[in-house]
């Protein structure tokens, strides 16, 4: 018994034109599982459903704006019409936005929160209909270690919205995981994506600030969340819900003030060669 195989199965995956949405949707592809790609990067997402097709299987593409819960209800309708099911939900797509608390807008606010908060929720309560008639589906939302620990560096609004996204998850899973419907939250530390390649180019310090903080001594990839995804999308996870798991090469588990391991090797080795010489 494959307990990974995703065969028959329908999974929607937002932001599937690059990053955690197309690692998502290659991922739950390869096991099987047809995909709806939901990107306003329409040749990114079309890039994307082309590699899925050349596996066998059958995909959708749509621009929705995931902020938009009427347009949210008008994707799970085409996805009604061409699959007849859903089955899985990577809910991975939303803008967030840098600003200093004391200079971010309530206007820019509260874009974040539609983002990120209003908009996560609207893809969850359409998928979750579904799943609820058919009694079983499982969602996997995306979050950030923000949601758990301050970042600073002007990220309140996005600290704000992905906390409200890990509350949902647990509510979320607490009303629905008797009636068959999972819902867990994924939390990645840095993941290199173009925007945080722009980051990093415009100050050359930032990856060694954020290296500091990863005991694993790398950045995440976007294939980091293929794992991940097949498992929770699949039988493998039937009694996995509710869950918020970190992946973020360490960084949650270590102290603000500790030491990643390789950083004491290179101490130690240094200290050793001195003493020596």
């Amino acid at each position: 018994m494959n307990l990974f195989d995703l065969s028959g199965r329908v999974a929607v995956v937002s932001g599937a034109a690059q990053g955690l949405g197309r690692a998502t949707a290659l991922a739950v592809a390869e096991q099987g599982a047809d995909v709806a790609l939901v990107d306003r990067n329409a040749a990114g997402a079309e890039a994307t459903a082309a590699e899925i097709r050349k596996m066998g299987r059958r995909t959708l593409v749509s621009g929705c704006d995931v902020s938009s819960p009427e347009a949210i209800a008008g994707l799970f309708r085409e996805v009604d019409r061409e699959f007849g099911r859903v089955d899985f939900l990577g809910n991975i797509a939303g803008d967030g936005h840098l600003a200093p608390p004391e200079e971010l807008s309530i206007d820019d606010l509260q874009r974040v929160l539609q983002n990120l908060v209003v908009g996560r929720f609207a893809m969850c309560q359409e998928a979750g209909r579904r799943m609820l008639a058919r009694g079983r589906g499982s969602i996997m939302n995306i979050g950030s270690l923000a949601s758990t620990t301050a970042l600073g560096r002007g990220h309140v609004a996005y600290s704000m919205a992905m906390g409200a996204v890990v509350q949902m998850t647990r509510e979320l899973s607490t009303e629905w995981s008797a009636r068959g419907v999972r819902v867990n939250a994924v939390l990645p530390a840095q993941v290199v994506n173009p925007s945080l390649e722009a980051r990093m180019s415009q100050d050359p310090l930032l990856e060694g600030r954020f290296l500091k903080g990863i005991p694993a001594g790398r950045l995440g990839q976007p294939r980091d969340i293929m794992g991940l995804a097949v498992l929770l999308a699949s039988d493998a996870s039937e009694w996995i819900t509710g869950a918020i798991i970190a992946m973020d090469g360490g960084n949650l588990a270590m102290n603000a003030g500790g030491t990643p391991g390789h950083e004491a090797h290179r101490v130690q080795s240094f200290r050793a060669e001195t003493s020596r010489t």
